[in-house]
This record gives C-alpha cells, sequence and structure tokens, in this order.
C-alpha cells in the first residue's frame, strides 16, 4: 500500500510530463480531495497510507488531468471570491480577475444604497449579471450584500441571465448552495430579455462575456477546450458579443445607470473605442486589475 508521499510524488511527475505548469499544486488538491483532507493535513503526514478505495479514486483523478482536464472540473469545485462554486462542463470555470468585476458591483450597488436621501420605501435597485454561466458574479454579489447586512431581496433585485439553460441550471444549483437562491432571479436570454419595459430599466449591468480573439483560441492551455467554446469565443477582435451587450444598453440602462464588463488585458483602448461607436457621447472608461491590466469597462450615460 503506497503511501501519501510516494502517491503525491508519482502524480507530480506523471504531470510534470503530461505538460502541466502547476503539476505539484494539481497533485496536491487532487489528492487531499481524493482523501477528504486538507493539503497541509495531507503535507503533513507523507507516511499515511492511501487506501485500496482511495488510490484508485486518485488514480483516476490524475488521468484525467494527464488528459488536460481543469482541475476544477475534476474536483466538481472552483473557490471564487471567497466561496465555493460547483463547476462542470456547462459553463464556464470563474477566474480570479473576474473578481474584479465583483467588486465593482458591490461598489456600484453599495454607493446607491447609501446616497443621500435614500429610503427604504425607494425602488430596489436592479442588477443584471448578463452571462451568468455558474452564477459566479451574481451569487458573490448577493452573498457579499448579505455579509454587509444589506436585506438584498428588500432594496436589490438581481436577475441572472444565459443564453443556454444548461449553465442556468448550474447557477441555480449554486444559489441553493449559498442560500442565495430566494434572493436572485434567473433567465433563459440572449443577452437581456426583449422588450424591457422603463420601470424595469437596470442600475447596474454586469458582463462578462465571451472576449478571447478566435485567433487566439487555439493557443490556450488545453484545459480550456474542456471548456465551452461559446463562453469564450469573442469573434475576430474578441469584442462581438460586447458589442451586442453595448447597443442594448440605451433601452436597458437606467438613466444614472453604469454599465461594468470585464474585457481582455490587451484590449484596453479597443473596448473604450467600441463603446463610443456603439453609444456615442457615453463615458467609457478602463479599471486595471491589480496586476496594472485592463479589466473593466466601465459604461454610463
Amino acid at each position: 500500500m503506497a503511501t501519501s508521499g510516494e502517491a503525491l510524488e508519482d502524480a507530480i511527475a506523471r504531470l510534470a510530463a503530461s505538460g502541466s505548469e502547476t503539476a505539484r499544486l494539481d497533485a496536491e488538491v487532487l489528492l487531499s480531495h481524493t482523501l477528504g483532507i486538507d493539503r497541509s493535513t495531507l503535507l503533513a503526514n507523507p507516511a499515511a497510507p492511501v487506501g485500496p478505495g482511495a488510490a484508485d479514486r486518485f488514480e483516476e483523478a490524475v488521468r484525467r488531468r494527464e488528459a488536460g482536464e481543469p482541475v476544477a472540473y475534476i474536483w466538481g469545485l472552483k473557490e471564487f471570491f471567497g466561496i465555493a462554486l460547483a463547476v462542470d462542463s456547462r459553463a464556464l470555470i470563474p477566474r480570479p480577475e473576474t473578481e474584479r468585476l465583483v467588486e465593482a458591483v458591490v461598489r456600484e450597488v453599495m454607493a446607491r444604497l447609501t446616497a443621500p436621501g435614500r429610503s427604504f420605501e425607494d425602488e430596489p435597485i436592479r442588477v443584471a449579471d448578463v452571462g451568468t454561466g455558474s452564477g459566479a458574479v451574481a451569487i458573490a454579489v448577493a452573498v457579499e450584500l448579505r455579509r454587509r447586512r444589506v436585506p438584498v431581496a428588500d432594496v436589490v433585485r438581481i436577475l441572472a441571465t444565459d443564453l443556454w439553460p444548461d449553465a442556468l441550471d448550474l447557477a441555480r444549483e449554486n444559489a441553493v448552495a449559498h442560500a442565495v437562491a430566494d434572493t436572485l432571479e434567473f433567465a433563459t436570454a440572449d443577452l437581456l430579455p426583449p422588450d424591457l419595459p422603463a420601470h424595469r430599466r437596470f442600475d447596474v449591468i454586469a458582463a462578462n462575456l465571451p472576449y478571447v480573439r478566435s485567433g487566439a483560441i487555439a493557443g490556450l492551455p488545453i484545459a480550456a477546450s474542456f471548456e465551452p467554446r461559446a463562453a469564450l469565443d469573442g469573434g475576430e477582435d474578441g469584442l462581438d458579443v460586447i458589442r451586442a451587450l453595448l447597443l442594448r444598453l440605451p433601452e436597458a440602462l437606467a438613466d444614472d445607470g453604469v454599465a461594468l464588463f470585464e474585457i481582455g488585458g490587451d484590449q484596453g483602448v479597443e473596448a473604450p473605442a467600441a463603446a463610443g461607436l456603439a453609444v456615442p457621447g457615453w463615458s467609457a472608461t478602463v479599471e486595471n486589475d491589480l496586476g496594472g491590466l485592463p479589466r473593466v469597462l466601465r459604461v454610463s450615460r
């Protein structure tokens, strides 16, 4: 019977040979998950035996990772903005960069909630998470507002949309897991529901839409090939889907509303230019991430 240390070293060698750039981390995460312990406990007990059942499950996980499948899909979970989300091939795996978008949404919502003269009798603040996928942005926003003791269901309404019903099913499952399903609405829609009435316009629109250039898809890490291509491919310049939503803003966004788009680190000039063409005369600015790269396009009237 192999020890956890032996199993770990064998897996690291195999994953490194398969091309994984994070072979040690991958092996540690998969073995700790297989054994039901955290990584610190795993590393502190290299002589602990790995039973036959656990060894078989770990072998299967390593084989899947050798083939390039993302660790998050193998594990079934991804940590994002301090919460654990269920993930599978129905939707894109949440990226750390998207946490910047969540921060921007929360900031906009809180600024409106704390505006001078606002009362609980006012209309709820309406938020849309367009292309929600696993529900990462909408759920993280709802959980963060709850942490700040905001009665979300009473003063904030969050609509999560996606074109793909399977992705929305995953988002609903995650919302239930984090006890925010009663504070969110879900709708199958191509970006936004059609013919929005004026009283249903949104104060904040958040969108993590496909923004990878079509020509760059083939050069992505092999793990990305396991994710839905439609959630990655943004057309020739990566901005096709973003443009489509920009064109909807005049009818979808409240007069003092703001739309927040996650963009690629190489789109800091092209994205505002696209906004300038789609909604002439509107404000379009870019916020950088912690690495100094363009990350969030902010658009307002």
